[in-house]
């Protein structure tokens, strides 16, 4: 791409980027970023399909990222499992510390999915992201009974309430706008108060 047009995307997205999180997707007006970004709509329209489109260029880097780091760390805890390790690290705090890495680096795009993704298709992506780790937990537990392991009997549903607990606590700095250093606090207080009931489930 270009210089010139590479430039003028990043002002689109910038200027796309305050839009979604003054008003929220819903309320944004293609009209206004256009403007915002110096630009007629078809010029607009070069960078993008349609609003959500827009949108989307913006979250998905985070949602990749979140993917990649969490499929990393789910390597790492298995390879524990299989070599008879009692990788506490692994177990943990992994999840918090990605996410605390991903709020440090994509603060603006993790508020825009998690509170202004509302008429996309993102607006369940907590849900979605319980139940991904739920399926990912269960198959944990089962592969740490197979090696030996003293996993605690918790039901699906179990699972689920504990799950959606955790993750919401991850997400409430990223939520409420607390800065890095109070983040980081807060998420390390949410690892001591969640480790040792996740290390009872795990036979730990």
């Amino acid at each position: 791409m270009p210089r010139d047009k590479k430039l003028s995307h990043q002002r689109v997205l910038e200027a796309a980027k305050k839009e979604f999180l003054e008003k929220g997707f819903e309320g944004a007006s293609i009209r206004t970023i256009g403007s915002s970004a110096r630009m007629t709509s078809a010029g607009l329209y070069r960078h993008c399909k349609d609003k959500e489109d827009l949108f989307n260029q913006i979250v998905e880097p985070v949602v990749l990222e979140m993917n990649k780091r969490f499929s990393e760390h789910k390597k790492i805890s298995y390879d524990a499992i299989k070599i008879g390790e009692h990788y506490k690290e692994a177990f943990d705090t992994g999840e918090i510390k990605i996410f605390l890495d991903l709020s440090k680096e994509y603060q603006d795009e993790l508020k825009l999915l998690l509170c202004k993704s509302t008429g996309t298709r993102y607006e369940n992506f907590i849900n979605d992201l319980v139940d991904i780790q739920q399926k990912e937990m269960i198959n944990v537990l089962n592969i740490m009974r197979q090696e030996g392991y003293k996993v605690a009997g918790i039901t699906d549903k179990e699972m689920h309430v504990l799950l959606s607990a955790y993750i919401t606590a991850i997400i409430e700095p990223v939520i409420h706008g607390y800065d890095e250093e109070e983040t980081e606090h807060c998420l390390m207080k949410i690892a001591e108060f969640f480790t040792p009931g996740w290390m009872q489930i795990m036979g730990l």
